[in-house]
């Protein structure tokens, strides 16, 4: 009994570290993106983790071009249900201490940057979310307009008939998203940090 006890511990501690491994190399591949990401002046980039939710914090944001609008969430982890979110969508940003942390297996990774004099920095950046707070606002706020006729962010649009609002500039203070995915044609992250657990 003894023996045949102890290989089965030996065993089932084997499977716990494989999938532990697993469940730990998209948060390193997304890891190593943002490293390479501090390291460049102009990158794009596409963040969606399997459309896993992530949260995402800011001290304040500053944007020319704004706009927000329903969109449906595609995600293959949930047909047929598919779900709706809020597109916020930005032409050109600045954002001072930014945060974001997502749950990577049994741990979080937590990522930090614009922490410092200099800011992080995105050109078309849009984030996908469901739940979406701060202090805001906005210059020349247009609400009301069909989501498929804003113009404020080139290429970006909405399903026609959707309602939707735009503003030449937005100001916010103390955002927080709670967010599955997220866009930009460049963005720039100065003092970038990662550390695995805790939260934004």
């Amino acid at each position: 009994m003894g023996p045949r006890a102890a290989k089965t511990s030996r065993r089932t501690g084997r499977v716990h570290w494989r999938r532990f491994v697993i469940t730990l190399v998209p948060g390193l591949a997304l890891a190593f993106m943002l490293i390479m990401l501090s390291t460049q002046d102009v990158l794009a980039v596409s963040l969606s983790i399997s459309g896993q939710p992530f949260t995402v914090t800011a001290g304040k944001l500053k944007g020319v071009g704004f706009e927000q609008f329903p969109v449906v969430d595609h995600s293959a982890s949930r047909k047929p249900n598919q779900r709706l979110l809020e597109a916020t969508a930005i032409r050109s940003a600045t954002i001072n201490h930014l945060c974001e942390s997502v749950r990577v297996g049994p741990l979080s990774m937590v990522i930090t940057a614009g922490d410092g004099a200099t800011p992080v920095s995105a050109t078309n950046l849009v984030v996908d979310s469901d739940r979406f707070s701060g202090n805001a606002s906005f210059i020349h706020l247009t609400q009301g307009v069909a989501a498929s006729q804003v113009t404020q962010v080139p290429g970006v649009k909405g399903s026609a008939g959707a309602f939707s609002l735009e503003a030449s500039r937005v100001t916010i203070t103390d955002l927080r998203q709670h967010a599955f995915a997220t866009t930009a044609g460049t963005f720039t992250l100065p003092g970038l940090r990662l550390h695995l657990g805790g939260s934004c």
